[in-house]
């Protein structure tokens, strides 16, 4: 897609615009085009602090223009109103060319969360914030009372930090089969996961001198995250290791949570529940993402839906204080039908945390490559949703009525419809690693393959991130 600006914004923020009406969207350096080549031309002015904008789409068919005008105020900052102009003329034209306006208007970052809080610190009220995102950023009704619902819930959170924590999160990126839906670094191959004990040596090293920096610090270290990939690929002898090292250095610190993800239930085992809660895990994830054998297969899960069920069973009977089932809304091979009866029957069990992610498009996914090779015969770069829109919107309203509330959100690029992922949780069970996180409150020490530690600044500045090596090989050799 060709981006054409004239006038002062940036050219990522425009483009990430364009991405909401044209997902998938690559952006190349050079203007060589043809004439069925999607374009997008951007104009910007400013006078006595009013900002002006018109935009033009082209589908490579049919070309529409849309405009948009922005004050500096109390709310919006010369760069934010600037951005608000242009973001508004994107829309006018897009819902023109599409028929259909994005359910989170010209929201583009992942944590939209923040931009509640701001108006809500700024001194409005939270119907007075609604309106802001629906008249100023254009979000459908619900998802801006969704946002403002997740600014409250996360007012508990936020009072449990003192000036000085910190989190510590640790990845064991190794899964038993990789997911047709996923690019993230984990390993499930037996070259891979034959690497697993000299990586468990390295960690644990790198455990000890993470925890050496934090005490030096002065930080106070509120919650420990174990995820990946599946931490409880590890056995049981491994698993114990790990979290005997954990707990031996992280004496001194009142820990507000500490988990351990046991995503993948045919990795789950009553020993290695016992082994967690007797070093004080109290929260863990069990995810199923749909209680479908057939689309279970197809994504490259090697678990059931009974041994989802066997695996809930382990973990609830081991006295853990919180679960957390992962569902995904929209997957390719799924229907509305079955992730429908998958929220029912989830919220018949009645875990205290739920988190629906939105089917994202990952470039180096077995379904995207797929999607790609058969010319996308399934819609899954869909501006429309497919039937990820009604999936979410039926899992929101489900958990809702059961009493389960939102309490963290995130978007991701080409996820599906422009949508979001949502955690849900039961009153006084929000997960506290991911508000902190998600939002930005404190730092995060992060040790081995490609953890990422983030460091805020004192001033409110950039954030400091220090990625670890990506590939488990480096990781150990580093």
């Amino acid at each position: 897609m060709i981006v054409k600006i004239d006038g002062d914004i940036s050219r990522t923020y425009c483009q990430n615009l364009c991405l909401i009406f044209f997902p998938g969207a690559k952006f190349p350096d050079g203007e060589c085009q043809t004439g069925e080549t999607p374009e997008a031309s951007i104009v910007i002015r400013e006078e006595n602090g009013v900002y002006e904008s018109k935009v033009t789409l082209f589908d490579g068919k049919t070309t529409v223009s849309g405009n948009g005008q922005a004050s500096v105020s109390t709310l919006a900052s010369p760069d934010r109103a600037k951005k608000l102009a242009v973001g508004k003329a994107f829309q006018s034209a897009g819902e023109v060319l599409l028929g259909q306006a994005p359910p989170w208007g010209i929201l583009t970052g992942v944590r939209p969360a923040k931009i509640a809080d701001e108006l809500i610190s700024k001194g409005l009220s939270r119907k007075e914030a609604v309106d802001a995102l629906e008249n100023e950023y254009l979000l459908r009704p619900d998802k801006a009372k969704l946002l403002t619902e997740v600014n409250k819930r996360q007012k508990y959170a936020r009072s449990l930090l003192g000036n000085d924590t910190c989190s510590l999160y640790i990845s064991i990126p190794f899964c038993p089969t990789r997911c047709a839906y996923c690019s993230f670094v984990s390993y499930s191959t037996p070259r891979y996961l034959s690497t697993l004990p000299d990586y468990l040596d390295k960690l644990c090293l790198d455990i000890a001198e993470k925890c050496r920096q934090i005490n030096e610090s002065g930080k106070s270290l509120t919650t420990v995250y174990i995820g990946g990939g599946t931490p409880t690929v590890l056995d049981e002898k491994q698993l114990d290791r790990l979290l005997s090292t954990v707990v031996e250095n992280i004496k001194g610190h009142n820990i507000l949570e500490f988990t351990v993800e046991a995503g993948r239930p045919d990795t789950v085992t009553t020993e290695k529940f016992d082994i967690m809660t007797s070093y004080g895990v109290d929260r863990t994830s069990i995810n199923p993402q749909i209680l479908d054998d057939d689309v279970l297969k197809e994504i490259g899960r090697r678990h059931t839906v009974e041994d989802f069920y066997r695996a809930y069973e382990i973990a609830s009977k081991s006295g853990i204080k919180s679960i957390n089932t992962d569902l995904i809304a929209g997957l390719p091979s799924a229907t509305e039908e079955s992730f429908c009866k998958t929220v029912d029957k989830i919220i018949e069990l009645a875990p205290q945390n739920v988190t629906v992610h939105t089917y994202c498009v990952k470039r180096s996914a077995t379904f995207t490559t797929e999607a790609l090779e058969q010319g996308d015969k399934r819609g899954i770069y869909s501006f429309f949703g497919n039937i990820s829109s009604a999936c979410v919107d039926y899992s929101q309203k489900a958990l809702s009525q059961a009493e389960y509330f939102p309490y963290y959100l995130y978007r991701q690029k080409n996820a599906q419809g422009n949508l979001e992922n949502v955690g849900f949780c039961r009153d006084g069970y929000e997960g506290l690693y991911n508000i902190y996180i998600m939002e930005e409150l404190q730092d995060i020490y992060a040790v081995g393959a490609g953890a990422v530690s983030k460091f805020l600044s004192p001033n409110g500045g950039k954030i400091e991130r220090i990625f670890e090596p990506k590939y488990t090989y480096e990781y150990i050799n580093k």
